[in-house]
């Protein structure tokens, strides 16, 4: 996948498990709590309604006990095969003071397993440059195990 705009950030993994167990791993709150946050981060609250227009709120805890929350929308969502989520809007389309990215994930069949892409589109080069500095790849990477491990037990 190529990004001639220099926004964008992009994991991709197969996975061993299910496409609609990766989907719900994504939709239901009791399991995003279980893999959102890389360890040892923990998710405190997680609120999900997964629909076009619909919110999504995630507080992830640090070891020191300082919360991280990020509120968003989804904008389309395609049952076992794609959710797309921002953060330019915290609910109800009330706009974020400061809009970051967009969220593409797709779920795809392949080899009796799933191929998983997070793909984080930003507003510009330069936010991607911070999210890539403040460790995406690794971030990202770290949840994404914790996910597969998840899903492989659903």
């Amino acid at each position: 996948m190529t990004d001639p705009t220099g926004r964008d950030l992009v994991l991709t993994r197969l996975i061993p498990a299910p496409l609609a167990a990766l989907y719900r791993a994504w939709t239901e709150p009791a399991l995003l709590k279980r893999w959102f946050a890389p360890h040892p981060f923990t998710v405190a609250d997680a609120e999900t309604d997964p629909r076009p227009g619909g919110s999504t709120r995630i507080v992830m805890r640090g070891p020191d006990g300082a919360e991280f929350a990020s509120a968003g929308v989804y904008l389309d969502l395609v049952e076992n095969a794609r959710i797309v989520f921002t953060d330019a809007y915290t609910h109800a389309w009330e706009p974020a003071a400061k809009p970051f990215f967009t969220g593409i994930i797709t779920f795809a069949p392949e080899g009796g397993g799933t191929r998983y892409t997070a793909l984080a589109r930003h507003w510009n080069a330069e936010d991607r440059a911070a999210h890539e500095a403040m460790g995406f790849h690794d971030g990202w990477g770290r949840c994404t195990d914790q996910l597969a491990a998840l899903a492989a037990r659903l």
